[in-house]
């Protein structure tokens, strides 16, 4: 008598699951809008009313503000290929108008203080896109280009450095000029000139993350605190760095005593970059932090 086959083999079923998690997975990447590309702590997010220490590889949703410190710096990664980069003190708050950007990439940013730069890279400018940021009490309409702004508490700039914008602020209504910028204090009309390349590096380097301990998704190296046996003085030690805006994890490690615990800071580019960072630790929290190989 011949036996029937049975109708999935072992290996066809770890073949199909393994399949799911990845479609799963691949779905749920499809579907994020946005994500924190790096940081240069301290930088907060904040949603539904709660706030957190901004973290590389972290998704940002509609809704969400993300908040950057005192020399701080974050750069944020659009579905539609741009590059957001904000300075330090810095408020930006991000509405997405459609759920999945797969023809018209539609947003709405609001930067209320600090500086910012647009960019929107060479393969992507020739998406369809529906942009608007507004400054201060500036907007501009984005079709894909590279422009900078800054919003201060008597005035408001916006340099177009790359492509093309429509500008509106107070009634008046622009087409910014490559390298031209407008600039307004508070209750004064808005006045359009030129922009030449010593202040298009001076404005850049407001945006630009420099060496100087910034965090990415796949930074090498890692800070470490030895919290010792006490959970409770791990979990304080976490708790005081990610209300100053740093990202931090516990790592329990199990011992011949019991558990072990290391309070730690991840996605440095090197051990003089995480070094920076433990001597600002150090100098706010009076704690000591050393660098190590990051674990896989």
């Amino acid at each position: 008598m011949n036996q029937k086959r049975p109708l999935f083999t072992p290996s066809f079923v770890v073949i199909f699951v393994a399949a799911l998690f990845s479609l799963s997975a691949g779905l749920a990447r499809a579907a994020a809008q946005g994500t924190v590309e790096a940081v240069q702590a301290p930088a907060w997010l904040e949603r539904d009313g709660r706030s957190q220490p901004l973290n590389p590889g972290t998704e940002v949703k509609s809704g969400d503000v993300v908040r950057t410190g005192a020399g701080s710096r974050a750069y944020l990664m659009l579905a539609e290929g741009s590059r957001v980069k904000l300075g330090e003190s810095a408020e930006f708050k991000i509405k997405f108008d459609n759920p999945e950007p797969k023809s018209i990439f539609r947003g709405a940013f609001d930067l209320a203080a600090g500086a910012f730069r647009f960019t929107t890279g060479l393969l992507a400018k020739t998406r369809p896109r529906e942009v608007t940021i507004r400054v201060a009490t500036a907007t501009i309409g984005i079709r894909g280009t590279d422009v900078w702004g800054r919003a201060s508490p008597d005035s408001e700039l916006v340099a177009l450095i790359e492509g093309k914008i429509e500008l509106q602020r107070a009634g008046q209504a622009f087409q910014l000029a490559p390298m031209n910028y407008m600039e307004a204090k508070r209750g004064e009309a808005a006045q359009v000139q030129r922009l030449d390349f010593a202040a298009l590096q001076k404005l850049a380097l407001e945006t630009e993350i420099t060496q100087s301990g910034a965090m990415s998704a796949n930074g090498g190296w890692a800070l470490a605190h030895d919290a010792g046996t006490e959970q409770t003085q791990a979990i304080a030690l976490y708790d005081r760095l990610r209300a100053a805006g740093y990202a931090a994890r516990i790592r329990p490690q199990t011992t011949a005593q019991g558990f072990h615990y290391l309070v730690q800071m991840n996605g440095f580019a090197s051990a003089a970059e995480a070094a920076l960072v433990a001597d600002r630790v150090q100098k706010i929290l009076g704690v000591q932090f050393v660098s190590k190989k990051r674990a896989a």
